[in-house]
Parts: C-alpha cells; structure tokens; sequence
C-alpha cells in the first residue's frame, strides 16, 4: 500500500474565514459595493490583503461568499403543526431578515445585481432559493395532514412570499431600528391571510 502524499502548508483557518466575510458584510454595509476593496475588508479584519486573496481572488468573488454565509446564518424552519402556523413563522423570518442590518445588505446588493449576473445568481440562491423550498416543505406538510388540497403550481407560492416581503422592505422607506423588528412582524402578520387564501387555508379562529 503506497504511503499518503502529505499536504502542502496550513489548512484554511476557518476563524479567519469568517472574519473576513464579517468584515466584508460590515463594509458592504458601511460603503456600498461601489465602494467595498479589498483593502479596507482586510484592514477591518486584521489581516494582510495577501492572505484575503489566497483565499479569494477578487473583490465579487469575496461578496459572493459573504452573501452564501449570511444564507447559511438564517436557520432551519420549523415545523409548527398547521398551514397556518408555518407561514407566519415563515413570513416574519423574512421580514425581519430584511430589516435591520441584513436588509441594508440586500438592498446595498440588488441594485449591483441588476449589472452583475454573478451576483445576481448569487442573490437568487441566497434570497429566494431557500424560501421556495421552505414553501415546498410547508405546502407538502399542508396537504398531508388534509389541510389544502395539493396544489398544481406549488412553485409559485413562494414568489407569493417573496414578492411582497421584498417590495414592503427593500423599497419603502425603513423605520428606526429599535422599532424594525416589531414592524416587520406585524407586517408579516397582516400578509399572512392573503397568502392562506392563495394557497387554498384558513387562519386559525
């Protein structure tokens, strides 16, 4: 049996990864993208320009990481017994993600994105991906336990999330911080019959 090659050099420190991406998101929302280097990212996270770029090559190939972490932060839906229940907890996992500072993220992204294939696939699997897919459990969860019937165009659905999440809270003017959270739940709240009627549900008496 042939002895293993060793490997060359260190392995990636994967806490220096992930304050570089920290560093990347606090920039982006600090500056913009226009405005976001290489530079300032790596001077904000203590490092050498030299050691961001072994592991990045370029200034969309470090957002678009950013991007897929913050994805990654944002949790397991949960399963709450009813049709009713998974959506509100759905619809305020939205809104509220898209307040505060991770809604000043998207909104610094999308308007790059329109110019930017790279990025804007990056938004889609980010954004918009893992709340269709979460809809697709949500709805298959609902026609299981006989609460809808199963729907033709189930894909869909999750654009009727989207849809009004993203107009509410990326193009209107956003409130103050300390009261965003409570703003974007009540929001969501207020969708919520709207979407369980497009679906085929009643809200909970």
């Amino acid at each position: 049996m042939a002895d293993a090659v060793p490997q060359r050099g260190r392995p990636r420190d994967a806490a220096r990864d992930r304050a570089l991406l920290e560093a990347t998101l606090a920039v982006l929302a600090e500056s913009g993208y226009g405005g976001l280097t290489t530079a300032a990212v790596a001077a904000r996270a203590g490092v050498s320009t030299a050691t961001l770029y072994r592991r990045w090559s370029s200034k969309e190939d470090l957002v678009i990481a950013a991007v897929a972490a913050y994805a990654g932060d944002l949790g397991a839906q949960p399963d709450t017994g009813t049709l009713d229940g998974d959506l509100r907890d759905l619809l305020r996992d939205k809104a509220v993600a898209l307040t505060g500072r991770s809604g000043q993220l998207i909104r610094t992204l999308i308007g790059e994105a329109a110019h930017n294939d790279a990025l804007a696939e990056a938004l889609t699997a980010a954004l918009m991906t893992p709340v269709r897919e979460r809809v697709d459990v949500i709805v298959e969860r609902a026609v299981a336990r006989g609460e809808i019937p199963p729907l033709k165009d189930r894909d869909l659905v999750g654009d009727l999330v989207i849809g009004p999440v993203v107009s509410m809270f990326t193009l209107a003017p956003q409130p103050p911080h300390e009261v965003a959270e409570a703003t974007a739940r009540a929001a969501a709240d207020r969708l919520l019959p709207f979407v369980l009627r497009a679906v085929g549900g009643k809200a909970k008496a």
